[in-house]
């Protein structure tokens, strides 16, 4: 059987503030998984540029690190000068260019790994509903896969249209 004395003599409010407690505990173990899943992303990412910027004998792979240089490495590594970052500065007149050159030279470092360029543009998919976060998931294993999986570099005559002549 049941006790229920306990119940009645706490009151309705004491039984609140046990709910609230336990909701506030599962919304605190909520941000801290948030924080760890992040910083295992930021790890991720931090290792995967140095490892590119190694690849591509970049002067300082370090910069992967450090929160905007990795940007500038970014825009570096792809042709770009540094000084492109400080768009950032601008909200939305600048955010708009800079992503463009971010993808741009996104596009330039996976063809410099020998890898197809419009893998740059699978980001863009994480603004679809429904199917960013599958965005999100393959824009991480492709910049793991350009980081540490080296390929044979891409056939030039490949990207060149094969015409026959004719004879005349």
């Amino acid at each position: 059987m049941i006790d229920l004395t306990g119940l009645i003599t706490m009151g309705p409010s004491a039984m609140m503030n046990g709910g609230l407690g336990g909701l506030l505990a599962l919304g605190m173990f909520a941000i801290f998984f948030a924080f760890l899943l992040l910083l295992a992303f930021y790890i991720f990412g931090s290792l995967a540029w140095m490892t590119i910027g190694k690849k591509l004998n970049y002067q300082y792979p370090w910069l992967a690190w450090i929160p905007f240089a990795n940007g500038a490495m970014i825009l570096q590594m792809g042709g770009f000068h540094w000084a492109w970052m400080f768009l950032i500065l601008l909200p939305i007149i600048g955010w708009i260019p800079l992503g463009v050159i971010s993808f741009w030279a996104l596009w330039r470092i996976y063809e410099k790994r020998s890898y197809p360029g419009w893998l740059a543009l699978i980001p863009l998919g994480g603004f679809i509903p429904y199917i960013g976060w599958m965005a999100s998931i393959g824009s991480l294993v492709i910049l793991g896969l350009v980081a540490w999986s080296d390929r044979a570099p891409l056939a030039k005559s490949a990207a060149k249209p094969i015409v026959k002549k004719s004879k005349k």
